[in-house]
């Protein structure tokens, strides 16, 4: 299976300017982009509520996907996220994807309340969480789930989501990208966590987790977020003109097999996204099969 290629772009769920995101989610549906992403770090003083935001912004705009990179599992309980994702997902018209991810600065997590988890329990927790989500988006007339980090007993689902939505996992370690491959729908590494030297055997590790659990990998959604400026010729990755940009993404899909890339613009946002839509992003898709 070849999947088609999606483009995107973040917005930044600061408040310091109230507006900015919304003008900035307008900017990115007006350019025809595909996606926006928005971090989820509850913690953060200076960030709106992610789940508020996205869907607020996902009212305000007409076409565009929303992904949260990633939600934060630890502080959203696996079935209230399931029910409002599908909620969300209903509500848009399929205008959602849910991004998940094990967790992070666990300090800051522990002093919102939420658990410490280290190594393999976190793992264990977010393949757990995907089982929750999963049983909570069916047809069931109730579901049950007994695991060690979350269970539901004798729950029923609903609203039940459409097709689309679908679980994308951040995930860098070789445990979490085994279970990209056998569990999820997609997979969000970030130049800056993952970079190009270590991409390509990631990449190939999700594959290979996904043929051994009996899946296509072809059928994997694979999003590069990547931090960099549209801008002169440069020798620096993601820092060039837009040939540049053009020929590094053809190259990751069909060196890496990334079908989805989301820009994150490090100055003049707007500028940056216009010139991403319009100068990249059709270069590329005709570079590409």
């Amino acid at each position: 299976m070849t999947l088609p290629v999606l483009f995107g772009a973040n917005v930044d769920p600061s408040h310091a300017d109230p507006a900015a995101p919304l003008r900035a989610a307008e900017r990115v549906d007006r350019a025809g982009l595909d996606l926006i992403t928005i971090q989820d770090h509850p913690y953060r003083p200076a960030h709106y509520d992610t789940w508020t935001l996205l869907t607020y912004l996902a009212a305000r705009t007409s076409r565009v996907a929303f992904v949260p990179t990633v939600a934060n599992l630890p502080l959203r309980p696996p079935a209230v996220l399931a029910k409002s994702a599908a909620s969300l997902d209903v509500l848009t018209g399929g205008r959602l994807r849910l991004g998940l991810g094990a967790g992070a600065f666990w300090d800051q997590i522990v002093a919102m309340g939420g658990p410490r988890r280290t190594g393999i329990d976190q793992v264990h927790a977010l393949s757990e969480s995907i089982d929750v989500i999963r049983a909570l988006w069916s047809d069931a007339p109730s579901v049950r789930v007994t695991g060690r980090f979350y269970q539901v007993d004798g729950l029923e689902p609903g609203p039940r989501p459409g097709p689309g939505l679908q679980i994308w996992l951040g995930a860098n370690g070789p445990r979490m990208l085994e279970l990209v491959g056998t569990k999820a729908d997609g997979w969000q590494p970030s130049l800056l966590h993952l970079d190009l030297d270590r991409l390509g055997p990631a990449s190939a590790r999700v594959d290979a987790a996904a043929r051994r659990a009996g899946r296509d990998p072809g059928s994997i959604r694979k999003v590069y977020n990547i931090a960099g400026v549209v801008g002169p010729e440069s020798e620096q990755p993601f820092r060039g003109s837009p040939a540049q940009w053009v020929d590094q993404l053809v190259r990751l899909a069909h060196d890496h097999g990334m079908n989805g890339f989301v820009f994150w613009p490090e100055s003049d946002y707007d500028r940056q996204v216009d010139r991403f839509a319009a100068e990249v992003v059709p270069a590329t898709r005709a570079a590409l099969p």
